[in-house]
Formats: C-alpha cells, structure tokens, sequence
C-alpha cells in the first residue's frame, strides 16, 4: 500500500480492497460460509489463504495457466481428467431457463503442513467446458467442506455470475449507470440510491415468486482413486455399474 499525504488516501490493490470487504463481512452479524471472485482475486494464493484463515470455503476463477502442484490446470485437465469424469451440471436458472455445462472436479492432495494429520476440508481444482465449444474451458480453485460434492461446487460457482446480473439489472432498470458528477460524494449518492431501488424490487419480486418455486434434484456423484494419479477425479454415477476399473 502507498499513503499520499495530499489526499489522505491509502492504495491499495483490488486483492486488499477484496480482503477488506471480506473482513467487515465477517465481522459483521452477516452469516455465510463461502466466497467466490473471478480469476483477478483467485490467482493471488494471498488472498486464497485469508479465506482459509477467516474459516470461510472458496470457489475461485483461475487462470488456465495456474498451476497446481506443479503443471499447469489446463495441462492438468487435458492430460489426466478420464472421459468419465465430465458431468452435465446446471449452474442455476438463467433468463432462458436452467444453464448447463460440462463440469469436471478432482480433490488435491492434503498438504500437511498446512492442514495437519486431521484435515477439516479439502481443496479441488474444476473445470467448465462450454457444450456448444468444447474449447472454451473456464478453470477453478475450491476449498470446501469433507462432504461436499462437485455438484456443492458448481452451484456456489454459478452464484458469482448473479453479481454481474445484478450490475445489468440494476443498470437497465434502475440507472445504475445515469449520472454526470464530477465529485466522489456526489457519485457515492447516486450509486447508492440506485441500489437501494434495485434491491427493493428484487425482494418484492422474490415475494411474488415465492409460490412457485420449483427444486430439482441434481445429480451426485462419487470419488475413484485412479493409479497414478496425485488427485481423486469425481467420476459421474453409472447406473450399469458401481465401480470403474482403470
């Protein structure tokens, strides 16, 4: 960080500016368990291991060329990830209905001196392929809970994107995006009433739906310890069979 005496202003990177908001949130009545950010936050393993710390799980972006545990994600995927392990996972409801895509997840080894003997959760590395183009791969970093599942993963990873629905919402309908100011203070005002209209019409929106809700049962899946393999590939159920044999 860079202090100017000027304006009596810190710098601060956005990864520091994530970990403030993160630290009020946690300090704050808020309850919630997990944090999701695109790949400007999940590449900083600084900012991965202060989620750690606070005791809170994450599902990140990452860049293909991330690497973990030496080679990079994408060589990790495309080099060791079985046929088996893609599963057609929903992400959530979209404008169109439910979006779905390609997803494939391994559970990382244990690092001990981190973790210990007794580890409390377990991290994964995922992967995102689009169905219309196979060669569009979006890559993730998660540490979760013991019990939790891929499809656990896939869902906290598709509630990032309502953070970037929320801005077009709240732009289209709200003006999030109408203002010429020229002053900090000016600007704060307009943002924030523009988003307290956004969010009064997302909570009488929610009331309305209410009675409709609808639940679909995803599907599960489980682990398959491969040969020569530093990493559990969670391998889509068969019905025919309950084990597959490399």
């Amino acid at each position: 960080m860079r202090h100017d005496p000027r304006t009596h202003r810190v710098f601060a990177t956005k990864s520091h500016l994530a970990r403030d908001m993160v630290r009020r949130a946690h300090a704050s009545p808020l309850q919630f368990r997990w944090v999701t950010a695109d790949a400007a936050y999940g590449q900083d393993s600084r900012f991965r291991r202060f989620i750690e710390d606070l005791q809170l799980y994450y599902v990140v972006a990452v860049p293909k060329s991330q690497q973990v545990h030496g080679p990079r994600i994408e060589d990790r995927f495309r080099r060791e990830a079985p046929p088996e392990a893609w599963q057609r996972l929903s992400v959530g409801p979209g404008a169109k209905g439910e979006r779905f895509y390609d997803w494939a997840g391994a559970l990382l080894p244990v690092v001990r001196e981190r973790d210990g003997d007794e580890p409390t959760r377990r991290r994964w590395m995922l992967a995102c392929r689009s169905i219309s183009n196979p060669d569009e791969i979006a890559y993730y970093l998660a540490s979760a809970p013991l019990d939790a599942t891929l499809v656990d993963l896939v869902r906290i990873a598709g509630c990032r994107w309502k953070i970037e629905e929320c801005f077009q919402t709240a732009t289209n309908e709200c003006g999030l995006d109408e203002y010429e100011v020229r002053r900090y203070t000016s600007w704060y005002r307009h943002i924030t009433l523009a988003m307290l209209a956004h969010a009064f019409l997302a909570a009488m929106a929610t009331l309305e739906r209410e009675k409709g809700v609808v639940t679909t049962t995803l599907p599960t899946s489980w682990t398959s310890h491969r040969p020569r393999s530093a990493v559990s590939w969670q391998l889509a159920l068969r019905p025919e069979n309950a084990v597959i044999t490399p």
